[in-house]
């Protein structure tokens, strides 16, 4: 039996693909659990520096949850649909946007709903110019559910983010570069290219700096300004007595590039 997401290391790469491709790549519950125990196993693994995630086939990153599934789940009650979808998709993506590895979407095509919502999640993206996003959950009588409402106003401002969610609308990878949902707008055939790329220009730095940077900004953008200065001093705190800080600082007076441990 074929796997919902595929797994492949590419150097210090974990390269993730969403593997429903019949079905637009649909998040199903298998898939969002298939997504976290892999996300567990990348963290555990020493040798991974950056995580790039995209999706199988021609016409789709993800469509969002498989709604047949999700019928069913709304048919049994609200508390099963608030367990088994909802809270499983806020699950995920709160993973992905907290994961002290750095998490590039390559989006290739439709990134409709959880799609979408995978994508405001991550630390970065990059949309190909085939990408089309949509915030369609109000479509079918729903707020989004794997944490739309929450973050797209973050990045895009509330009146805009309002726009899409009461609307519905599709909107193209230059608009979703506009909002500050995509790092990046490259034709098709140089998205795999440019998010190995991305990856390769963070991997050349310390990834423990890296999950500090993370850490500091994923719990600190949702707090106050003085909140958030106290949480830079502690991830700066946990690196002063780290060999990366040393080898760091050797390199540069040394005028030489720095060569950290496991990389």
């Amino acid at each position: 039996m074929q796997s919902n997401v595929l797994y492949e290391k590419t150097g210090r790469v974990a390269f993730l693909t969403l593997n429903r491709p019949e079905k637009l790549n649909a998040l199903d519950y298998a898939t969002n659990d298939r997504l976290l125990s892999l996300l567990d196993q990348i963290e555990a693994d020493d040798e991974i520096g950056a995580v790039i995630l995209t999706g199988a086939g021609e016409r789709a990153f993800s469509a969002g949850g498989d709604i047949h599934e999700f019928t069913q789940s709304i048919r049994r009650g609200t508390d099963e649909a608030v367990r088994d979808f909802c809270r499983r998709g806020q699950r995920m993506t709160a993973r992905f946007e907290a994961f002290p590895k750095p998490v590039i979407a390559a989006v290739n095509g439709i990134a409709f709903g959880g799609g979408c919502e995978i994508t405001e999640s991550v630390h970065l993206a990059i949309a190909s110019e085939e990408a089309v996003f949509a915030k369609p959950e109000i479509n079918i009588g729903i707020p989004p559910t794997f944490g739309g409402t929450q973050r797209l106003p973050r990045l895009a401002g509330r009146k805009r983010a309002l726009e899409l969610l009461l609307t519905g609308d599709t909107f193209g990878p230059q608009r979703a570069h506009e909002l500050g949902l995509v790092n990046d707008v490259v034709p098709g055939e140089d998205l795999l290219p440019a998010a190995f790329d991305l990856a390769e220009r963070i991997l050349r730095h310390s990834s423990l700096a890296a999950a500090r940077i993370i850490t500091a900004v994923t719990r600190g953008i949702n707090t106050t300004i003085e909140e958030g200065l106290l949480i830079e001093r502690e991830q700066f705190a946990r690196m002063c007595a780290t060999a990366d800080v040393q080898e760091g600082l050797d390199a540069w007076i040394a005028r030489r590039t720095p060569n950290y441990l496991g990389q």
